[in-house]
């Protein structure tokens, strides 16, 4: 598989996506109230991954500039109706990658990735490509699922076995520690690490990192 079928997939997956209901209600609440009180109103915010435009949609009001991206054309045409039916002045739907963004969009105060780095197939260079878009002191926030903290069985025999059927994309399968250790790795200072599970712990670390002051 590669980045192009792991887009089809997604395309595929796209309506069934926008129709499921957000399984820890509370849990994304909480990750909504501290994300936006990392944000200041004269922000310009870059969301990498931003599916079908939920959280986007519930966070742009907050900033001055917010671009939405994401690699499946048919998740961001559902963005793009939810944003046509409710129009937010300076948010931005777009299909694009990390990479593929050009130097127009500018830089941005705060880099955010929801359910998205462990989707990611070069992580380091992710990470290295969002440090590039940083302002100074600029803020990356990430939430997602670490599977190496998981049941092995999930990333040893679940995981491979859907991918080679088609029923699953690619996902990394490092650890919250690990993780961490890229996001430093890449030039970034780490503020927070949160847990924003209702219940227990759903091995999503909550991840606010500040782009150091001396980088590459």
């Amino acid at each position: 598989m590669s980045v192009a079928s792991d887009a089809r997939f997604w395309d595929r997956s796209s309506r069934n996506y926008a129709k499921s209901a957000i399984a820890d209600e509370d849990g994304y609440q909480r990750t909504l109230e501290r994300t936006r009180s990392q944000l200041n109103s004269d922000d310009h915010v870059l969301e990498l991954g931003c599916g079908t435009g939920t959280t986007a949609l519930r966070l742009a009001d907050a900033v001055r500039g917010y671009l939405a991206t994401d690699f499946s054309p048919a998740m961001i045409a559902i963005a793009a109706e939810k944003h046509a039916a409710a129009p937010i002045p300076g948010l931005e739907f777009r299909t694009a990658t990390v990479e593929a963004l050009d130097a127009d969009v500018g830089l941005f105060n705060a880099v955010l990735g929801f359910n998205y780095l462990h989707l990611v197939r070069d992580l380091p260079g992710t990470l290295r490509g969002i440090h590039d878009l940083l302002a100074a002191n600029g803020l990356l926030i990430s939430k997602t699922p670490c599977l190496g903290d998981m049941n092995p069985l999930i990333r040893l025999a679940l995981l491979p076995t859907l991918r080679m059927i088609g029923k699953a994309p690619y996902a990394g399968t490092f650890g919250t520690k690990e993780l961490s250790l890229c996001i430093a790795l890449a030039g970034f200072e780490i503020l927070a690490v949160e847990n924003h599970a209702a219940k227990g712990d759903d091995k999503r670390p909550y991840i606010v990192a500040r782009k150091a002051s001396i980088g590459r």
